[in-house]
């Protein structure tokens, strides 16, 4: 006969491992791809274009098939929400394209989209300008009360105007419509990267991390010195 130990293990270890699978399912799905109810529909334009990449439906995402990175955002469909303003999409700033047609926004600032670089194809309501102007995409048009922004241009290669702006010994790169950004070159870090050498991580996140250390495991103790004090 088997103790009540033994006969408890199989159930709790299923429910370990189910609650380890729920865990990382979770931490595969964003917050953002839950900001809106519903999911990507196969027929719309970021479910057709999820399916031609090969991605994954997750609620209002469609994330990429990289084993590296499966919680990587290439796609967001955020048609229909009943949006009014668009902030803090950052978690999907990687994303391809993203759909916010059939919202009634009556704002939405350029630098909402400071930083996805990537972003080629954007939907927005016929009404609602393209971010940073018509010249900072390639091709702009209205179909079916729906304004399509399309490839995204660098700023960095518009002729006499964003490259010279960034300093010696550093790379113009895009960072989203209308916006670009200046990265120190290799081997070189600092103030206008004007520093020569590898940057000091350890010097510099060493000490801080001891010392978050140092607090958690103070303040651990002092926790279970006061759950002893209170038996």
């Amino acid at each position: 006969m088997k103790t009540g130990h033994d006969q408890l293990t199989p159930p709790l270890f299923v429910f370990i491992l189910y609650l380890c699978i729920y865990q990382s399912q979770q931490q595969l799905e964003p917050q953002v791809c839950k900001q809106c109810s519903g999911t990507v529909l196969n027929v719309s334009a970021v479910g057709t274009f999820c399916s031609s990449s090969n991605g994954r439906i997750a609620g209002r995402c469609c994330l990429g098939n990289e084993s590296s990175n499966p919680a990587r955002i290439i796609g967001l469909d955020f048609s229909n929400c009943s949006l009014t303003h668009v902030d803090n999409l950052q978690e999907a700033s990687a994303a391809l394209m993203i759909d916010l047609s059939s919202n009634f926004i009556v704002n939405m600032s350029d630098s909402t989209f400071q930083g996805f670089s990537q972003l080629s194809h954007l939907i927005l309501p016929a009404d609602i300008g393209c971010p940073s102007g018509n010249s900072s995409w390639d091709k702009v048009e209205i179909d079916e009360g729906k304004r399509h922004c399309k490839g995204q241009r660098n700023m960095c290669n518009q002729p006499g105007k964003m490259s010279v702006n960034c300093p010696e010994y550093s790379q113009c790169g895009p960072y989203g419509p209308g916006f670009f950004e200046c990265s120190c070159a290799d081997s070189y870090h600092g103030y206008k990267c004007l520093r020569e050498g590898k940057f000091p991580a350890l010097q510099v996140f060493g000490p801080l991390g001891a010392s978050t250390l140092a607090l958690s495991l103070l303040l651990w103790f002092t926790e279970r010195r006061k759950a002893k004090k209170s038996l």
